[in-house]
């Protein structure tokens, strides 16, 4: 049987409820190593999973104990530590957003092919069943064309499960760069790209900071977003809903209105012009709140394409797309003017 010795770079919330219990999962997978610059915490899940723990990456790396790993740090590293492990032959699995420039994601993406290893990007909203089913919907032309969108993503914020809390990196522009935008509207920004089946070309965004008067990043979006083919909608981020997480998407079509995990019984539901309506049970979406109970799939996308030698399903090119949206609806914000995804400067925030 084909394994994969796999070390997590970062010890937060994102590697001990998703990638470390997946990978402990994955009978292909054998973890060696985690690594983390808080010793304490570093050290006490190590123990959990009986595996070495580190406080330096660089000494990981140069280990040569490992074959692949996950990068799951502050975003500001995301990108020279993923760089460091391709250039040490070593596979990849990002967390979004993949960087913090389009020319940062570009060096990833460079590396990556010249190291010809794999690089995929922790996007999981792709893996949902109910996105999944409505993208074949769509592609398969039973709504027709696509008149417009709105999706929204919004919870309470990263301090109520962020291990450090409010005094998390979540809140800290110098190492996140982003807040609710970077944390969930790249989510959102993936996953339109996907179910639509096309590029995000004209930005329009108002983002700010109105929730949490002791972060200095974004807390609350609101985008205009235009595809390539004139196909209008909204995307909504928020660390201000107190109520329940709501991780919603709703498409409005020729001929049916799609409702992705708008429904408290029905993940999907298909509203047709003809009055006919379909109610689909496909399982839950993940949230933070089910405390890694739900599948990702991203660890076994990823360890798959690694051991069968197979393009990731969300590539370094596909995360850099989805990061230039945001990056578009910062620059939108900052200037007041609409941003072409394709021709945008980095924002200065």
């Amino acid at each position: 049987m084909k394994t994969l010795k796999v070390g997590v770079i970062g010890c937060g919330s994102i590697a001990q409820h998703r990638h470390l219990p997946e990978y402990d999962f994955n009978q292909h997978v054998e973890l060696i190593a985690v690594c983390d610059i808080n010793e304490q915490r570093a050290t006490k899940v190590a123990e959990k999973y009986g595996v070495k723990a580190y406080t330096s990456y660089k000494e990981l790396l140069e280990s040569g104990e490992v074959e692949a790993v996950s990068v799951c740090t502050p975003n500001y590293l995301h990108a020279p530590i993923s760089i460091a492990a391709l250039k040490a032959g070593i596979h990849v699995l990002c967390e979004k957003p993949m960087a913090t420039s389009t020319e940062e994601a570009e060096e990833m993406i460079k590396v990556a092919e010249e190291s010809g290893k794999k690089l995929m990007i922790a996007h999981n909203q792709r893996f949902v069943k109910s996105h999944q089913k409505a993208r074949k919907l769509i592609e398969n032309g039973d709504i027709g064309k696509i008149y417009s969108f709105r999706t929204s993503f919004g919870h309470g914020g990263p301090e109520g499960w962020s291990v450090e809390g409010k005094e998390g990196w979540f809140f800290q522009k110098e190492k996140a760069f982003v807040g609710a935008m970077g944390d969930l509207g790249v989510h959102k920004t993936d996953l339109l790209r996907y179910l639509l089946g096309e590029e995000i070309t004209e930005v329009g965004a108002f983002v700010e900071t109105s929730a949490k008067d002791f972060a200095d990043v974004d807390d609350n979006a609101v985008c205009v977003l235009k595809t390539e083919s004139g196909i209008i909608g909204t995307l909504a981020a928020s660390w201000a809903y107190v109520g329940k997480e709501d991780n919603s998407t709703i498409i409005y079509g020729e001929k049916a209105i799609l409702r992705l995990e708008d429904d408290p019984s029905y993940s999907l539901v298909a509203q047709f012009t003809t009055g006919e309506v379909i109610n689909y049970q496909l399982g839950k979406i993940q949230s933070n709140a089910d405390g890694g109970q739900n599948n990702s799939h991203v660890v076994e996308q990823f360890v798959d394409s690694v051991l069968y030698d197979k393009e990731p399903p969300v590539s370094g090119v596909e995360g850099m797309k989805s990061l230039q949206v945001i990056l578009a609806a910062l620059q939108s914000a900052k200037t007041k003017k609409i941003v072409f995804t394709n021709n945008q400067e980095v924002p200065v925030i």
